[in-house]
């Protein structure tokens, strides 16, 4: 078993209040790439909508009479202006309405998002922060600038507990920023993210809940993952 990783829990203004650590379990695990692009390509799948949809000559409307003879024109036979060739006819093979999703066992987006936390951490792009500063009132400046003492770079993904609502208010138009609560976290925003952060009660609202089991600690390596996928299909 691999050891704790520890980081410094920082403040508002930048200095160090504590430390914090990082379970191996789920910072500290091998990163089964294939398991990644597996899970994330699932997850885009499910977010297109799939309404896309074509006209067959079938349905499209017009079409009903010959335009000309059979024979004796001199050009090739036609039965309906409506067909694929014509202007206005219609589309062969185009795309109908149908739905993208792809059944992804839980285990597998467990393992996956462990090992993309993992990545992130062995890389010192794991933060912890006790708060952004920010008292009574949201402040996008104040939220910045305790962002800008943790992390110069410019994709960062913030991890809040639920209900910080005036966090949310401060951070939500920044641009460089993606908001998202502890039990929503996934493999795909931390992957788009340079650096993650967490804050105290955030990390500790995450190690809590599934991502932390049982059925988390167990490393999926490409045999385990199709193993998985049989197992949650019985």
């Amino acid at each position: 078993m691999s050891e704790t990783l520890t980081v410094d829990v920082i403040d508002a203004k930048g200095k160090k209040a504590g430390t914090a650590e990082l379970p191996p379990e789920v910072f500290d695990v091998q990163t089964n790439i294939p398991l990644i692009h597996q899970v994330v390509v699932a997850q885009l799948a499910a977010a297109r909508q799939g309404t896309h949809d074509t006209k067959s000559r079938g349905e499209v409307r017009g079409g009903g009479r010959k335009p000309y003879k059979q024979k004796g024109t001199g050009r090739a036979r036609q039965g309906s202006t409506r067909a694929p060739q014509f202007a206005g006819g219609g589309v062969v093979h185009g795309p109908t309405p149908r739905d993208y999703s792809q059944r992804t066992p839980k285990k597998m987006k467990a393992a996956a998002l462990r090992g993309a936390l993992s990545d992130r951490a062995r890389a010192g792009r794991v933060h912890v922060v006790t708060g952004f500063g920010i008292d009574g009132t949201p402040s996008t400046k104040q939220a910045i600038t305790t962002l800008a003492n943790l992390s110069p770079r410019k994709n960062v993904l913030v991890v809040l507990e639920r209900g910080d609502e005036l966090t949310v208010k401060s951070l939500r138009n920044a641009g460089r920023v993606h908001l998202l609560v502890a039990d929503q976290l996934n493999t795909y925003d931390v992957l788009i993210s340079d650096d993650v952060v967490f804050t105290q009660g955030a990390l500790d609202a995450f190690l809590a809940g599934p991502a932390a089991g049982a059925s988390a600690k167990a490393v999926a390596t490409e045999s385990e993952s199709a193993q998985l996928a049989k197992e949650d299909a019985k």
